[in-house]
This record gives structure tokens, sequence and C-alpha cells, in this order.
């Protein structure tokens, strides 16, 4: 995505309001979201040690920043991408019971992103794991999950209207759920987020489901880590997949808007199947990983928000630079400011 700037963009709020509605945003809707879910704040690491798996290899391809410690012998720790794994670790080093969870502030460096209105080095978000039952291991709970998250930002949304009446809701009371199969069948000749964004679009509020697997024309929508998220197991809309992303369509941007991806984690059969489909069954070996294929780890749900994401949608905003403060390229900060958005 290359950058985008609005035509005839005016911001409606000023720096110091901005800085207000953030507070009323992250402090409320972690707040709406620990009840939702029946979550508890935990405290979690900025980096952990290489080569256990507890970091998130996201497509896997991407390298962690990392640096080593002078009084472990060199040990070498990396930034994490984001806690996906640790969160299960932890579920089960606490010993949280089914329908009860935990989440958390993440904080991630991600040097490797292509800067624009939606990515930026800096990733913030909440973290959050909830121990299920096998029983809870299908598609109708995913979407009740879906649905709970998404009840909690439009009342967030709504909060921020109360606060500040010409930030009008543009949020649809019901979310839409779809599979991207279905996507790929109604627009074939279209590239994933072209996909993406005509959904979104009609709808206003997507939940896609199924990403990570091929699809009929050999490809996944997105990639997806094989040591997460299920997305091979079928489920009863006829397809695969037991995760998904949260979708709205931006009328700022015009254009799709990911807030969320999450998912029921991979049983101890998926895992081993996903390490074999994309060729990395190494990783049965390392430590978190032999433990979820003894049996040793709590089955869970999870996902991440983006902290600033959310803030940036919710109040408007065209570039997320206007709600969280990072580096940007010299010439996108000249454009932006000449279009009237000011990074932070």
């Amino acid at each position: 995505m290359s950058l985008i700037i609005p035509a005839k963009y005016k911001q409606k709020l000023l720096p110091e309001t901005t800085e207000i509605a953030i507070k009323t945003i992250k402090e409320g809707f972690q707040t709406e979201l620990a009840s939702a879910l029946n979550l508890r704040r935990v405290t979690a690491p900025l980096f952990v040690l290489s080569g256990t798996g507890l970091n998130d290899d996201l497509n896997g391809v991407e390298h962690a920043v990392s640096f080593t410690i002078s009084d472990m012998n060199d040990a070498k720790a990396e930034v994490v991408h984001s806690l996906a794994k640790w969160k299960r670790a932890k579920l089960g080093a606490y010993d949280i019971a089914p329908g009860f969870g935990l989440y958390t502030d993440m904080n991630a460096i991600r040097t490797f992103e292509e800067l624009d209105n939606l990515h930026s080095l800096y990733v913030d978000q909440w973290d959050w794991e909830k121990t299920i039952t096998e029983a809870d291991r299908n598609l109708d709970y995913l979407k009740t999950t879906a649905e709970k998250i998404y009840n909690v930002v439009r009342e967030i949304e709504k909060r921020i209207y109360r606060q500040f009446p010409h930030i009008t809701p543009v949020l649809p009371e019901k979310l839409t759920f779809i599979h991207s199969e279905e996507l790929l069948q109604r627009y074939p000749d279209l590239t994933s987020r072209e996909r993406e964004a005509k959904a979104a679009k009609e709808y206003g509020a997507i939940f896609l489901i199924g990403i990570g697997a091929p699809l009929s024309n050999g490809e996944p929508h997105d990639g997806r880590a094989p040591d997460y998220d299920d997305w091979i197991t079928p489920n009863s809309d006829g397809y695969t997949g037991l995760n998904g992303d949260l979708i709205f369509w931006d009328p700022v941007l015009e254009t799709s808007f990911e807030l969320s991806s999450m998912g029921i984690r991979v049983s101890p059969e998926s895992l081993q199947k996903q390490l074999e489909q994309r060729g990395c069954t190494e990783r049965s070996k390392l430590k978190f990983h032999k433990a979820l294929l003894e049996n040793r780890l709590p089955l869970s749900i999870g996902g991440g928000i983006g902290q600033s994401r959310l803030c940036m949608f919710i109040l408007q905003k065209a570039h997320i630079g206007e709600v969280q403060a990072s580096i940007w390229p010299e010439e996108q900060v000249e454009a932006c400011r000449a279009a009237g958005i000011n990074l932070l």
C-alpha cells in the first residue's frame, strides 16, 4: 500500500485534543474488552530468547530486531513480533480455566514494514488469549468471539461521539462474516487486497475467515505462520480455517482497514499438519512446539487488536502517525504536512 493523501482532508481534532481522545479510547477499550471476553491483564515481555519458538514468526520470512546479552554469555534475544505463542504458554503457566483468559499491551519493532498510512515501524496492540475446551473449537465459537470484539469497538465509537459529536460513527450495526474462498469466487480477477476492499466497502465491516490455507487458485488469501492460528481444520461452512481478520471500510482513506487478526489456535494435530504443509517440521523440536505437540499447553483462542489503528479509525485520521509517535521518511512527512496531516 502506497501513501494515500485524501482529497480535502481536514483533521477533526487538534493534536492536544487528540491526545485526550486517545486516552479515552485506550482506557475504555481494554476495560470493555476484558469484561466481554473474561480477561485479566498481565505483564508481557518486550523481547524473548531466540531459539525457543516463542516469538511470532508472522509469515515466516520477517527478521526480528535482535541483540546479545553480555551477562548471559552473549545469549541472543529478539524483540517480539507479537505475543501469539507467548500468551498460550502463559495460560498454561497460570492454569487459567476454560472460558477465561488474559490480555496485555504488546509493543514491537518491525523494521521490514513498508511505511504508509497504516503501517509503522512501531506496532502497539492488545494481545489477548483465552482458554477453551475441545467443544469450543468450531466456527460458531469463533464468530461469537469476533462479534463480542466488534461490539466493544462500536461501543467505544459511540463513546467518542458523545464526547466529540462532530465525529459521527460509521460502523454498521451488523458484522458480516465471509470466507476468503467465497471472495475469490466472487472476484476471481482481483487481488486479495482488492477483494477485501470490495467486501469491506459493500458491508462496512467484515470478518474474513480462512487466512493462511491455499484457496482454489493455489494461493492463500494472506500469509499466516503455521504454528498459532488453525487454518487447516475443516469448518461448518464447507471450507477450511478457524481463524480470520476483522476488517472495516475506512471512509477517510477509502480503502479496507484491518484492525485485528485472531483465531482458534492450533491443536497438536493441526500444528503437525500445518508445519508439514509449510515445510518447516524442524520447528517441532523447539521448546514451545514440543510442549504443544505433547499436549502440555491448553487449547485456546486469541488475537491482536491494533491500539493505534483503533484510535486512527475511530478518530477518523488519515495516517497512523497522527495517533502514535514514530519515524517516517522525510518525503512522507512533507507530503502529509502539505495536506494538513500532522504527524506526531
